[in-house]
């Protein structure tokens, strides 16, 4: 069991950890016809807005209730009302999904209480937008945070609150945690398909943030999760939850529905995607396609393949919990070792199984103190100057990754994403190995200079 080392310094250097509230809106925004809403400041917003057009290249519909000086001190209701009004009247959102930052929850408002008071004052203008709260104060918590309790909020006040006497036994709740890429999302998508199970994922960025281009502009998100599928969560035969940050979710879903559920804490290796694919087989009936056995296959031979290049490695990973657990647990299957794990937030249940000694939750400072003499750096972009200062290569894997393309399509789980998984780190092994010459191998080249420099050493120290 790892030991959890809370962070010891009063300010970050190089921060890892992006907030709750942006990992809320990324959840919002794996929902069609959304529009995430932040209520605080214009500065907050803005902050989390460069960062997703960076790291998706892709127009954010991303809004604020723009809190000013006077609001922030005696209560920022009325920006709330206004904000919520004017997005439902000039974008007519599915769903508005309102997050909330430290501006206020520092003063301690009643947001919930607000919030029903203007849907039942503003009932009739209001009508056919859900509003969804998720309460994501920026000093606490990171990303898995923020997208577990806009899960939630979504839930609590979309999904039909009854246990059905008939279900879909052909459907499956997929619950996918903030972790997994768009191209993860959709090879889960397709793995399930494969046994003729009919997925219903939420909140799915793949839909949403999946690089196409609309035939106009869109106010809203134009694609992910409908809402009608969030309201007939009950209706599935399970719900599988992918990552310990959507335990809750599932949970809360099978509270309020009865369908129970499954949890996977990572699907990058071929333990846990055997545990998946038996699962999809006991649930559908069917055998495994030929096209998951013949990938299965593949991923063997690669095992073969590119082991040796990982025996005795050190890995250095810095990522949220539920990332840093499976890239952990990967590289060690591997035959690496695990040199530094640093997290962003001390809340997961996660942290405890990654195997290694030390969880460290801190900064990219704290991560380059610990990585000397590693031979990877796994973390997002903004570890790009301790992998320069460091000499040791750096794989970009998580939220922020602005300085690469395609970062949302790299697929690293299922059959194919491990094997693909294998192939990269390997590559970058050995692209960064110093490959002997013949001068550097013959012990006789510059014999004499070599003597003659071991004899002045000795002469010195006589």
């Amino acid at each position: 069991m790892a030991k959890i080392v809370p962070v010891s310094k009063a300010a970050s250097v190089n921060p890892l950890k992006s907030s709750q509230p942006l990992g809320a809106a990324f959840a919002y925004l794996g929902v069609e016809g959304a529009v995430p809403l932040f209520h605080g400041s214009q500065g907050c917003t803005s902050f989390a807005l460069v960062l997703f057009v960076r790291h998706f290249k892709e127009t954010i519909p991303l809004q604020t209730t723009a809190m000013d000086e006077v609001a922030t001190i005696l209560g920022g209701a009325d920006h709330l009302e206004e904000a919520i009004l004017n997005l439902k009247a000039r974008a007519k959102p599915k769903l508005i999904g309102v997050a909330t930052t430290a501006l206020v929850e520092t003063r301690g408002e009643d947001f919930a209480g607000e919030l029903a008071a203007i849907k039942a004052r503003r009932a009739v203008e209001l009508d056919g937008t859900e509003i969804a709260l998720a309460q994501t104060p920026d000093f606490d918590g990171a990303i898995e945070e923020g997208w577990s309790k806009a899960v939630l909020a979504m839930i609590e006040s979309i999904a039909r609150r009854e246990v059905r006497a008939r279900r879909n036994a052909r459907r499956v709740n997929i619950l996918p945690g903030s972790h997994l890429t768009v191209a993860d999302i959709e090879h889960i998508r397709s793995m399930v398909e494969a046994f003729g199970l009919e997925p219903a994922i939420f909140p799915d960025i793949s839909g949403a943030l999946d690089g196409t281009v609309p035939a106009s502009w869109v106010p809203t998100t134009y694609g992910g999760t409908a809402i009608d599928d969030i309201r007939s969560l009950g209706d599935a035969a399970l719900t599988i939850a992918i990552g310990e940050q959507m335990r809750a979710p599932a949970q809360r879903i099978e509270e309020l529905t009865g369908v129970e559920y499954a949890l996977f804490r990572q699907l990058y290796g071929l333990k846990a995607v055997d545990r998946f694919v038996a699962l999809l087989t006991e649930l559908s009936g069917r055998a495994a396609p030929a096209s998951i056995r013949r990938r299965r296959a593949q991923l063997q031979d690669a095992l073969l393949d590119g082991h040796f290049h990982y025996s005795g490695k050190r890995i250095a990973i810095a990522a949220e919990p539920d990332l840093l657990y499976g890239l952990s647990a990967f590289f060690v299957g591997m035959g690496a070792e695990i040199q530094a794990a640093v997290t962003t937030t001390g809340h997961s249940k996660v942290l405890e199984h990654v195997p290694c000694d030390v969880v460290k939750i801190g900064d990219l400072g704290d991560f380059e103190a610990m990585a000397e003499g590693a031979d990877l750096l796994v973390t997002h972009s903004h570890g790009r100057q301790a992998s320069e200062r460091l000499d040791v290569p750096l794989m970009r894997v998580g939220f922020p990754i602005f300085d690469r393309l395609g970062s949302q399509h790299k697929l690293r789980v299922g059959y194919q994403g491990a094997r693909d998984l294998i192939f990269e780190a390997a590559n970058i092994f050995e692209g960064a190995r110093q490959e002997a010459t013949p001068d550097s191998l013959n012990p006789f080249l510059n014999r004499e200079s070599n003597h003659g420099r071991r004899a002045a050493s000795a002469n010195r120290e006589h």
